[in-house]
C-alpha cells in the first residue's frame, strides 16, 4: 500500500509541477505550457531511464515514483489532444498541424536527448 501511496504522492507532485509551467508558459493563441511540459517531461523521461533502468544509479524501486507518478502526470496526452482538436475545430489547420507533428518529433528529440546526454555523463 505505501508503493501505491508514493505512486499517487509522485502524480500529485507532476501534476502540481505542470500546473506551474502552464501557468508560467501557457497562452490562449497556443498551448505553449503544454508542450512545454510535454517536451521537459520527454527530456526527463530519457534521463531518468538511463540513471534507473540502464546503469541503476538511482534505485530501481524509485521508478514507478519517478517515471509513473511524477512524469506521467507531469506529461499529458489528453491535454495535448484536446487542444490539437480545439485548435483543429477553430479552423486553425497550420497551427494544429505545427502542434501535433512538432510536439510528437520534438518529444521523441527530447527523449532521445535525455539519454544520450545521460549515457555521455556516466
Amino acid at each position: 500500500m505505501n508503493h501505491l501511496l508514493l505512486i499517487a504522492v509522485a502524480g500529485a507532485l507532476g501534476a502540481l509541477a505542470r500546473y506551474g509551467l502552464v501557468s508560467l508558459v501557457g497562452s490562449r493563441a497556443f498551448p505553449w505550457g503544454t508542450m512545454t511540459a510535454n517536451i521537459l517531461g520527454s527530456l526527463l523521461m530519457g534521463f531518468a531511464y538511463v540513471y534507473i533502468v540502464e546503469k541503476s544509479i538511482v534505485p530501481a524501486d524509485m521508478k514507478p515514483f519517478v517515471m509513473t507518478g511524477f512524469l506521467g502526470a507531469f506529461t499529458t496526452f489528453s491535454t495535448f489532444s484536446l487542444e490539437a482538436w480545439q485548435l483543429l475545430d477553430r479552423g486553425e489547420i497550420l497551427i494544429a498541424a505545427f502542434y501535433i507533428i512538432g510536439t510528437t518529433l520534438i518529444c521523441i528529440v527530447a527523449l532521445f536527448a535525455g539519454v544520450l546526454i545521460s549515457r555521455a555523463s556516466l
